[in-house]
C-alpha cells in the first residue's frame, strides 16, 4: 500500500507555558507566578496596609479635638431639637448653671409653669459682709433654657487618654480603609479575569455606598433621636442626666455608626443570594414574618444602649431595606421569566 505523499502523522505537542501565559494574560488572569512569589506580594501587601492603618492613627491622634467635635455634633442636635413643656427655674452663677427645677420646689410663689424662669446669683458687698442676691434674668444665655444640657466629663485619672485612643483607634481604620482597600485590590485583581474584575468592581461599589449610607443616617437621624430619647428616658425614671461619661460616649457613638454601616449590607447580601439562585422573591416574601423576628434580634445586639425605642428606631430601616431587596428580586425574576418566553427567531 502506496503511501499518500500528502499526508504525514506530526505528534501533538502540549502548549507551552508562554503560550499559557499569554492566554491568561489576554483573558485578564495576569501572569502566573510561583507560591514564593505570591507570598513574597502578600508580605508587602500586608505591610503596606499596616503603614496605612498607622499613619492614620497618627492623623487622627494629632486631630483629637476636631473628630471629638464631630463625634458631639449628634449631642449637640438633641440638645437642640428637643423642648421641654414644663416651666423650670435654673439659677446661674456666671456662665454656669448651677441647677434646674420645677417651680414647686423653689418656693418661689408666683411663678409661669410654661416657661423657664432664669435667675442669676451675685455676690453683693453689704457693709463689711458679703450676701448672694438673686435677680431674675430677662435675657437669658441659650445654655440656660435648653432642655437638657448634657455634659461629656472624663471621671478619672486615664479617662482622657482611653478617650484619645478610642478616636486615634476608630479614626485610623476609617480613614485608612481606602487605602488598605486600593493596596488589597493590587494583591488580587491581578489574578482575575475580566468579568470577575467588573462583578468585583460592583460589588465593592455597591457595599462602600450601603456602608456611608447607613453611617450617615446613623450619624444625621439615628443618633440625634436616640440621645434625646436616652435623656428622657432618664428623666422619666427620676435621674438626672446631665453628665455623662466621655469615654462612654464616643464608644457609644462610634460603635452605633459602625453597626448602623454593616447592617445597611443587607440588601448586597439578600440579592447575592437570589443572584446564585438560593434566594427568589416568593421565598423572601415568604420569609418576611420570620425576618421581622431576626431583624429585631440584629436590631438589640446593634443598639448599645438597650433602649427598646432605640432598638425599634434601628429595626424600622432595616426592614425597608428588606423590602426594596424583595421588590428588586421580583423584578429581576420578571426579567428573566420575560427572556425565557421569547424565541431563538426573536432573540436573532
Amino acid at each position: 500500500m502506496a503511501e499518500d505523499p500528502d499526508y504525514t502523522l506530526t505528534p501533538s505537542l502540549p502548549p507551552s507555558s508562554d503560550s499559557l501565559d499569554s492566554d491568561l494574560e489576554s483573558e485578564g488572569g495576569g501572569p502566573v507566578k510561583t507560591f514564593l512569589e505570591h507570598l513574597e506580594d502578600l508580605r508587602w501587601t500586608l505591610i503596606k496596609c499596616a503603614v496605612a492603618v498607622f499613619l492614620g492613627f497618627i492623623v487622627c491622634l494629632s486631630g483629637s479635638n476636631v473628630v471629638i467635635q464631630f463625634l458631639k455634633w449628634p449631642l449637640v442636635a438633641a440638645e437642640g431639637m428637643r423642648h421641654s413643656t414644663e416651666g423650670r427655674v435654673v439659677y446661674m452663677l456666671g456662665t454656669n448653671v448651677l441647677t434646674r427645677m420645677t417651680p414647686q420646689d423653689s418656693g418661689i410663689p408666683g411663678l409661669a409653669t410654661n416657661r423657664d424662669t432664669v435667675f442669676r446669683l451675685s455676690p453683693r458687698q453689704i457693709g463689711t459682709n458679703f450676701v448672694m442676691t438673686v435677680q431674675e434674668e430677662t435675657n437669658p444665655p441659650a445654655s440656660a433654657t435648653r432642655s437638657f444640657d448634657v455634659q461629656l466629663k472624663t471621671l478619672g485619672p486615664v479617662t482622657a487618654f482611653s478617650v484619645v485612643m478610642q478616636i486615634a483607634m476608630f479614626g485610623g481604620i476609617t480613614v485608612s480603609i481606602p487605602f488598605v482597600l486600593f493596596f488589597i485590590a493590587q494583591f488580587i485583581l491581578p489574578a482575575l479575569h475580566h468579568h470577575e474584575k467588573s462583578l468585583v468592581y460592583k460589588v465593592s461599589g455597591w457595599a462602600t455606598f450601603l456602608f456611608l449610607l447607613g453611617v450617615a443616617f446613623c450619624y444625621f437621624v439615628l443618633l440625634v433621636i436616640c440621645l434625646s430619647t436616652t435623656v428622657s428616658f432618664s428623666n422619666w425614671l427620676g435621674f438626672a442626666a446631665d453628665e455623662w461619661k466621655a469615654d462612654e460616649y464616643i464608644s457609644f457613638v462610634c460603635w452605633f455608626m459602625l453597626g448602623m454601616g454593616i447592617a445597611f449590607q443587607l440588601p448586597l447580601v439578600l440579592l447575592t443570594l437570589v443572584k446564585i439562585g438560593i434566594l427568589d422573591a416568593a421565598k423572601l416574601s415568604k420569609f418576611r414574618s420570620y425576618w421581622v423576628v431576626a431583624g429585631l434580634v440584629i436590631a438589640a445586639f446593634i443598639t448599645p444602649d438597650g433602649n427598646p425605642l432605640n432598638m425599634l428606631l434601628l429595626f424600622l430601616p432595616l426592614h425597608l431595606l428588606y423590602e426594596i431587596s424583595l421588590v428588586i428580586a421580583w423584578w429581576w425574576g420578571r426579567k428573566a421569566a420575560k427572556a425565557a418566553t421569547v424565541s431563538p427567531e426573536d432573540r436573532a
